[in-house]
This record gives structure tokens, C-alpha cells and sequence, in this order.
């Protein structure tokens, strides 16, 4: 089939440029790359966090060496290499711009620190960071709530801190500011909802604990020969869990345990001893 030259010329262009889009998008950016404040991502916009706020936010998580540390969207890297440079983290970021994970690996690289922080292109709802100990992120509002029910199932004792954002009706557990900038801490709750039979190891008598939670917010009562009695000043942290109550001796009994999922372990002080406790759900 003849074709004339300027034809040819044409669609010798026009593939070249299309092969040119494609190899673009599957190469690493130039060095000279540089993040523009406000350039448009997949659901956010790019925002950057400043040096201060950074450091009070993972100060607020209580970071340190033991953590491994995840941050969704990570845009230049500044919170990962932050937690593995000041705090000694292990530290990842996600980022769905490649070239913007590129870069964040490249500011790893020059802090000095890229064998503790890996940057990688990916989407936050597609990629897993279950093995955090702390998350964190700059996200907007409905996104928050898009990651909650992923965030909530996370291991307790997890810290989740966001910069700006909250999480709907999941009060924060702290929160800090620093000149018009605000963040958000909550740390992922046990699952203790439900009927839990608990005694003094010692002793053969068992009580009903019957816990009512929201998040981390928790309430209920205690039944003992029949007499209910309402849980006093409970609190629930992670897989920590404190409450009050008056026993049948009328002796108040003040109770700390850890959750083990269907199980608790912990002590009841009264009268200035402790007794061991374990408690089962049913």
C-alpha cells in the first residue's frame, strides 16, 4: 500500500509522541523534579506539612524506634524521613503520584536515611499497612471516613494521627495546634462489646460484666448474687481497660486488665491489695 511522505511523516509523529506519553509515564522523574504547592493529586490536592507541626504530631503519637510508622500520601516525605531521623522509626509512605514518590525517595536519600524510609506509588485504599504501629495523614474530611472502618480494625493500641482532619463521630483521643494548623490523635480501641464472665483467680465466685461501647468509649455494669451495679469512671485505651465498682462486701473494687481478644487478664485492687482477675467473653 503506497502512502504519500507527508502522510507518513504524520503518523511516524504521532506514534512517536504516543510511545513517548507511555514511556513518561513509566519512568522515574528528572532530578530537577519539583513538587508545586496546590498541584492537583488523585482526591487532594498538595498541601505540605510544616517541619514543627511534623514533629509535634509524631511527638503527640509517642514515636519511637520500636514503631513502624506508615504515612498515606506521602507526598515529599517530610513526615517518613522525620520519623526515621529524629524519632528512629522505620518509616513507609504511599503515594499515588510516582512521581512525587520518586522524589519523596530522593529527599530520603539526601537526609541520609533510606535505608530506614521506603516511599512507593501505590493508593491508600488499594495498598496494605497492617503492620503499622502508627499512621498517619493529610487527608480530606470524606476521606477519613472512607479509611475509618480499615483504621478500626487495625491492631489495638495502633495510633492514628491526622493533620487538620478529624474522624466523624470517633472523638480523638488528643488533639494539638500550633499556629493555625491542628492535629488529631486516637489510638485504635479493643473490641470489648458484649457479656463477660469474670473472677478473682483465688476465688471461685463470678461476676457478669456487661460492657456498651462506642468506639472508644465504654460503659455497662457489673452483676454479682443478683445485685447490678453500674461500672464506674470506665475507660478503655487501646487493649488497656479501667473501671470501678462496688462489690457485694461493699468493698469498692478498682480494676485494670488487658484485652487478649475473647479474654482479659489483669488485677482488682481493694482495700490497698491486688487480686489477679480473668474474665471471658461469652
Amino acid at each position: 500500500l503506497a502512502m504519500k511522505p507527508a502522510l507518513f511523516r504524520r503518523l511516524a509523529a504521532t506514534l512517536a509522541l504516543g510511545m513517548g506519553l507511555l514511556m513518561g509515564c513509566a519512568t522515574a522523574p528528572t532530578p530537577d523534579y519539583q513538587p508545586q504547592r496546590g498541584q492537583s493529586g488523585k482526591d487532594v490536592i498538595w498541601i505540605p506539612t510544616s517541619p514543627e507541626l511534623v514533629t509535634r504530631m509524631l511527638n503527640m503519637a509517642k514515636v519511637s524506634s520500636q514503631d513502624i510508622v506508615y504515612d498515606l500520601g506521602a507526598g515529599d516525605g517530610i513526615i517518613a524521613i522525620t520519623a526515621a531521623k529524629q524519632f528512629g522509626a522505620r518509616a513507609y509512605g504511599i503515594e499515588y503520584n510516582p512521581q512525587m514518590a520518586a522524589h519523596a525517595q530522593n529527599n530520603a536519600r539526601a537526609a541520609g536515611v533510606a535505608d530506614k524510609v521506603s516511599i512507593r506509588q501505590g493508593d491508600i485504599f488499594e495498598e496494605k499497612f497492617d503492620e503499622a504501629s502508627v499512621v498517619t495523614l493529610y487527608l480530606l474530611p470524606h476521606l477519613n471516613l472512607k479509611l475509618r472502618p480499615t483504621l478500626l480494625k487495625m491492631k489495638p493500641g495502633t495510633r492514628i494521627v491526622s493533620h487538620a482532619f478529624d474522624m466523624g463521630e470517633w472523638e480523638a483521643d488528643d488533639k494539638i495546634s500550633h499556629e493555625y494548623a491542628h492535629a488529631f490523635l486516637w489510638v485504635v480501641p479493643s473490641d470489648v462489646q458484649g457479656r463477660w464472665t469474670m473472677k478473682e483467680v483465688d476465688s471461685q465466685a463470678e461476676v457478669t460484666l456487661e460492657i456498651e461501647q462506642i468506639f472508644q468509649r465504654i460503659g455497662g455494669s457489673i452483676t454479682e448474687r443478683g445485685r447490678k451495679t453500674p461500672l464506674l469512671g470506665a475507660q478503655l485505651r487501646g487493649d488497656k481497660m479501667a473501671f470501678q465498682y462496688m462489690g457485694a462486701d461493699q468493698q469498692l473494687r478498682s480494676v485494670t486488665a488487658q484485652v487478649h481478644g475473647q479474654r482479659m487478664q489483669g488485677v482488682a485492687t481493694v482495700q490497698g491489695g491486688q487480686l489477679p482477675i480473668e474474665a471471658i467473653r461469652r
